[in-house]
């Protein structure tokens, strides 16, 4: 099994922005860099790495339903800044997302005659200037894609007091740029740590992971558990860095992208959007997660129970009961 991460329901997000140049004629539209990407594709490249939706869509910075429109080719086209995050959540190069060219016909490389230009064609000197500083803007501002974060941190929305939760933290590495790590997590006071894989080496207050060079991606997992004590309705809040070293370069330091909070209160940690049940859509990234941390003190039996129940309740003697 592999982990999968928790799919809620955020807004549509719009269209690609374009920008205007005014002339004194017409409104030229220059649209930002955009590439073709494969739907298709992009579904079985995460598929087959074992990827959720949520944790691609926390990588990359939109919705889970941004996602799963591109993977049913809803939106062809995207910002190529967008496709580089989304490759780089995938782990694969961007050329493997994006849509094969069709071959150029003969017909289409044929130049077409150019029509005799007119007076009223031209453009006015200070129009054309604009344009070519506009170009220049936008070379510069789309030649270095944002970075996404070396390590991305994934947290369930919930948990409830004296039940174990799991937290992942997944580091990229790729064959060109392979390196070493130490990878540190401050565990907020008053919460325990049950388990850790890799082992970790951990104080009270932190727990640290040193990971030797290579270029595979990396999976740290361990779980949590808030004390029975613990006031419902407040926030645990997980920070932590990485300390990248490549052989090549001196070591730099990184906080760790993705989420980081989990309300405390009557939830399941599986529930993603806390409506009281864990349906259809929560069950298989659950059961990843159970199967990837199994032996973390995850209680497997008690998602499957809830799930073929009708929801649950929680309280703080009995736990978890399932309805029926």
């Amino acid at each position: 099994m592999s982990v999968s991460l928790r799919q809620e329901n955020p807004a549509f997000v719009p269209a690609e922005c374009k920008v205007m140049v005014e002339t004194n004629e017409k409104n030229e539209k220059v649209p930002l860099p955009s590439v073709a990407i494969d739907g298709t594709r992009i579904r079985n490249i995460r598929e087959t790495k074992k990827l959720t939706q949520l944790y691609v869509a926390n990588v990359v910075g939109v919705t889970t339903d941004t996602i799963s429109r591109w993977e049913n080719n809803r939106y062809p086209s995207i910002k190529r800044d967008n496709a580089q995050k989304l490759a780089d959540a995938l782990e694969v190069a961007l050329e493997e997302i994006l849509r094969p060219e069709p071959p150029e016909t003969p017909e289409a490389a044929q130049e077409l005659p150019s029509p005799a230009p007119s007076r009223k064609s031209k453009l006015p000197a200070f129009a054309a200037v604009a344009a070519v500083l506009l170009g220049v803007l936008l070379f510069f501002l789309f030649r270095h894609p944002s970075t996404p974060p070396s390590a991305t941190r994934w947290t369930p929305r919930f948990a409830a007091p004296g039940e174990v939760f799991p937290v992942q933290v997944k580091v990229a590495r790729q064959g060109d740029s392979p390196f070493g790590f130490i990878l540190r997590e401050k565990i907020p006071a008053g919460v325990r740590l049950v388990s850790a894989l890799p082992p970790t080496s951990s104080a009270d207050s932190e727990a640290k992971w040193l990971v030797p060079a290579g270029a595979a991606p990396v999976t740290v997992s361990y779980s949590l558990q808030v004390p029975p004590p613990f006031t419902p309705g407040k926030d645990v809040t997980l920070k932590g860095e990485i300390v990248i070293h490549e052989a090549s370069a001196s070591n730099r330091t990184e906080a760790i992208g993705g989420s980081g909070s989990i309300h405390i209160g009557a939830y399941h940690w599986a529930d993603g959007n806390g409506d009281g049940r864990i349906d259809d859509d929560e069950i298989m990234p659950a059961y990843y997660i159970c199967e990837e941390m199994k032996g973390m003190g995850l209680d497997w039996k008690t998602i499957e129970a809830i799930w073929g129940g009708k929801g649950y309740r929680w309280d703080a003697k009995r736990g978890y009961t399932v309805l029926k």
